[in-house]
């Protein structure tokens, strides 16, 4: 298999020999021409674990004349959304045939005639955890198809809250107590999650909001409905948690990375990431191994509601061979495959069935809390200006945060800003 790398201003191209395969199940097929079938481009963000190269590399020992090649961008999620778009737009030239995006990006992408519709009777949509299928939708039509999901945990010391006789917060009140009492006493931050003013700090707006019983829009992205008291309630915990300390100033430059190590290095009590935060907390070298826990993200009156995380994958409008990058989506999220994006990768899968099988759940003891989260989670807002959306809150959440505006006056900025988007 040919694997590039694109990153930055440049194309750096790398010839790799994969030796590492898994078992795809698939019947070797040889493309026939002028059927649909060929060779294909699959472009993702940046894969930090290594674990799809050997995925392809099993599809491709079996579809001779329909080789993938895999190219991956930037890590970052704006630089890999840029340059999807600019290869989207360009038909006569495009490269990308099978797009991995990020799911609050199928809107748009939908929206923009950048990606194809997709016929559901190809996929097994109904062996997928409920709710997934919702976010590679838009206008009520398939547009893509769920690859990995998401949803936030809420990470905690066990070893401080066992000795302590606590039990883990399942409301907003149990994690602001122990935050601003107990952390202190270990020497510990109260609690952090992803802050920075970008797309994280867009997902924990959000779950505040959600987690209240709020929304954000309505009608995919048509009507604006975040004016509420939820929404007060939401934004004004993340504000009340930083004027009071329990979250600290240092919070408010975190994205994922920085606060999963900042967890990881033992200096936080409470921390809001995603799945693989608790893999790597828990692993070898890790200062608080053996001494993670993680439940269900708290709201106001019990628990609260995750945003949905994960990646969709979708066929380029342009694509040179539709029913190969079909036939691919298919292998992709079929079960084997999608127990290797687990074992391989770290990943949540979205198939249901995976989630109950005990192997797998004794080697994640998280899974059974993950599955909870994703089945309670909601999708972040469904705009076709989705960027716009992410940027509005959070460039107002980040004033709410460090007390530039009250959480009523940014609730009701934000409703008026997120109005003159949505009527552009």
């Amino acid at each position: 298999m040919r694997w590039i790398h694109a990153a930055g201003r440049g194309l750096l191209v790398l010839l790799v020999l994969l030796t590492v395969g898994v078992v795809s199940g698939a019947r070797a097929d040889r493309a026939a021409p002028g059927d649909g079938r060929g060779p294909l481009t699959l472009a993702t963000a940046g894969d930090l674990t290594g674990y799809l190269g050997p995925l392809l590399d099993g599809w491709n020992r079996t579809h001779p004349g329909e080789e993938v090649t895999l190219v991956e961008l930037p890590d970052s999620a704006d630089e890999t959304r840029a340059q999807m778009i600019t290869d989207l737009r360009d038909p006569g030239h495009g490269r990308f045939d099978v797009l991995n995006i990020d799911v609050s990006w199928t809107s748009e992408f939908a929206a923009g005639g950048w990606i194809r519709t997709l016929p559901r009777d190809r996929f097994p949509l109904e062996t997928f955890l409920p709710g997934v299928v919702d976010t590679a939708t838009y206008d009520g039509r398939l547009y893509a198809v769920p690859y990995v999901t998401n949803a936030g945990l809420l990470l905690y010391r066990a070893d401080v809250l066992d000795a302590e006789g606590v039990a883990p917060p399942r409301t907003w009140a149990d994690l602001e107590r122990a935050a601003k009492t107990l952390a202190p006493e270990y020497g510990l931050d109260g609690y952090a999650g992803q802050f920075l003013p970008y797309e994280g700090l867009t997902v924990n707006a959000a779950e505040a909001v959600y987690s209240a019983g709020g929304t954000i829009l309505g009608d995919e992205g048509e009507r604006v409905t975040v004016d509420s008291r939820a929404a007060r309630e939401g934004i004004g915990f993340l504000a009340r948690g930083v004027r009071d300390g329990w979250i600290p100033q240092e919070a408010l430059t975190y994205k994922e990375e920085e606060s999963k190590q900042a967890f990881q290095d033992g200096r936080l009590l409470f921390l809001r990431n995603w799945p693989y935060a608790y893999v790597a907390a828990s692993a070898r070298g890790s200062a608080v191994a053996g001494k993670v826990g993680a439940v269900p993200l708290p709201g106001p009156d019990g628990p609260g509601t995750s945003v949905l995380g994960g990646s969709n994958l979708a066929v380029a409008a342009h694509a040179r061979h539709p029913d190969s990058a079909a036939r691919l989506i298919a292998y992709l999220t079929s079960e084997p495959v999608q127990r290797q994006v687990l074992t391989r990768g770290a990943l949540p899968p979205v198939r249901a069935a995976l989630y109950d099988d005990p192997q797998l759940v004794r080697r994640f003891p998280y899974l059974p809390t993950l599955r909870e989260s994703v089945l309670a989670a909601a999708p972040r807002p469904k705009s076709p200006r989705y960027d716009q959306v992410s940027l509005v809150v959070q460039a107002v959440v980040r004033d709410a945060m460090t007390g530039r505006q009250t959480p009523e006056a940014a609730v009701r900025r934000l409703a008026r800003e997120l109005a003159a988007v949505s009527a552009r």
